[in-house]
């Protein structure tokens, strides 16, 4: 994957993983999104190679939802790590 296609794919993929994330997990910003979803994409294709799934012709959709789910794994730690001491959620 190029590296232009990583950032955009990580663009895409961290809104994603904040839409998919529990709505008190998606309070981080956006730069912070972006860097989960980058890592989403890289940590996914190394799982779903890890898993078997074979590339195809076409898109790989178990690919990308290996890496939307891992993005928003990564979007709730963010935001866990991120948050304040103290206050309410």
């Amino acid at each position: 994957m190029s590296l232009i296609g990583l950032l955009i794919a990580g663009i895409i993929i961290g809104l994603l993983g904040k839409w998919v994330a529990p709505s008190n997990r998606d309070n981080i910003p956006i730069w912070l999104t972006i860097i989960c979803g980058i890592v989403g994409v890289l940590v996914g294709y190394y799982v779903a190679g890890a898993l078997g799934v074979a590339a195809t012709s076409g898109p790989d959709w178990i690919r990308w939802l290996i890496s939307i789910i891992l993005a928003a794994i990564f979007v709730a730690i963010a935001s866990a790590l991120t948050s304040r001491r103290g206050a309410r959620r």
